[in-house]
């Protein structure tokens, strides 16, 4: 409450009299102009109630106009009879610019009672502060208000929503930027991190020859055709094979858990068949992949096939390999170590134009001789 100034009671003297010839006006222009009259000459102590709140968030000119319909709610529904003028106009005015606070600076909706014990807290937290020389604790908050600590934690988070920043609002002055500007836009780079990696391990999961597809195909750029010749299969084959590794992909993202590969079977993927022929002369067939997991157990195999009779000539057939990773050039290596220390003549044939290269490239291209 305002304390009553010469002022205030001049206003409550201007009061009665406005009231006095407000009932002796003989014509409604009368009273309107009478009525005008009181507004204006009031109007400075309006002015005087809505300076109380400047410096809040809220323009000064804003708060002046909500004052003023205070005043003209207050100068319309007073009565003489009920006591001072300027008691009545402090209450119905101060009301005016509270809800004023209360309906523009308030994020979000929350309720009278939060927002009053949110002022509350700010007073009791400024109290306690300088009382005991720190920051009070929920606590000695809720003591002192008289309310749970729930009710202080509810307070606070709320009054995070009390006078919000504008996305609109300019950084400083000087800048045309603003608040919104530095809010990120979705990043599909970003989001395709988690696809990303779990492709990878995917695609670890996966045979060498269908990975070197898929390589081919898609980050060498080159047609079926040319990945059919490069394997010495056909395009048919290049377009199955394809599809079931991207069949199984898809399948592999979506699933929580992930599928087993339908190519895999409980037997090495390298099998090795053994056909004798007069004159010392043996063949070991070999069929299906040979990468990594496969290339020790070709070599075991074909070790075996080595010494077991002691042959004098050893032919391995690759015709049914449709690839192999150094591992299992690394196994031919191996095997043809052996045969020189059992003095068994060594040859590979049935390779696809790539395998071909490989071995050249690995120094055992001299074991393709017919």
């Amino acid at each position: 409450m305002l304390e009553q100034t010469s002022v205030d009671h001049d206003l409550d003297v201007r009061a009665e009299r406005y009231v006095q010839q407000r009932g002796a006006a003989a014509s409604d222009a009368e009273r309107r102009r009478l009525r005008e009259e009181f507004i204006r000459d009031a109007l400075p102590f309006a002015g005087r109630l809505a300076g109380r709140y400047y410096g809040r968030g809220e323009p000064a000119e804003d708060l002046d106009q909500v004052a003023r319909i205070g005043l003209v709610k207050t100068v319309d529904r007073y009565d003489a009879d009920r006591g001072s003028f300027t008691a009545f106009a402090v209450v119905t005015i101060r009301g005016e610019l509270r809800r004023h606070f209360r309906d523009h600076t308030w994020g979000v909706h929350v309720p009278r009672r939060l927002q009053d014990l949110g002022v509350g807290l700010n007073r009791a937290t400024g109290t306690l502060s300088t009382r005991y020389a720190r920051v009070p604790t929920d606590e000695e908050l809720a003591g002192f208000l008289g309310v749970g600590e729930a009710d202080v934690r509810a307070a606070r988070m709320s009054l995070a929503a009390y006078l919000p920043i504008s996305l609109n609002r300019q950084l400083t002055a000087e800048e045309e930027i603003e608040f919104g500007d530095l809010f990120g836009a979705p990043d599909p780079s970003l989001a395709a991190v988690d696809d990303r990696a779990a492709m990878k391990r995917l695609l670890q999961r996966l045979p060498q020859r269908d990975r070197r597809l898929l390589a081919l195909r898609y980050w060498g750029n080159l047609t079926q055709a040319e990945i059919a010749e490069q394997f010495g299969i056909s395009q048919m084959q290049v377009s199955r094979l394809l599809a079931r590794a991207l069949a199984w992909l898809r399948t592999a993202l979506l699933s929580d858990v992930v599928p087993p590969w339908p190519g895999a079977t409980d037997e090495p993927e390298a099998r090795v068949v053994l056909h004798n022929e007069p004159g010392g002369t043996r063949h070991a067939y070999v069929h299906g992949e040979v990468d990594r997991d496969g290339a020790a157990d070709l070599q075991a195999r074909l070790l075996s096939a080595l010494c077991a009779g002691h042959p004098r000539r050893l032919v391995v057939d690759l015709c049914g390999v449709p690839s192999m990773d150094a591992a299992g050039l690394r196994a031919l290596a191996a095997v043809h170590t052996a045969a020189l220390g059992r003095r068994v003549e060594l040859r590979v044939t049935g390779v696809t134009p790539h395998l071909a290269h490989l071995m050249t490239a690995t120094g055992l291209g001299f074991l393709l001789r017919p």
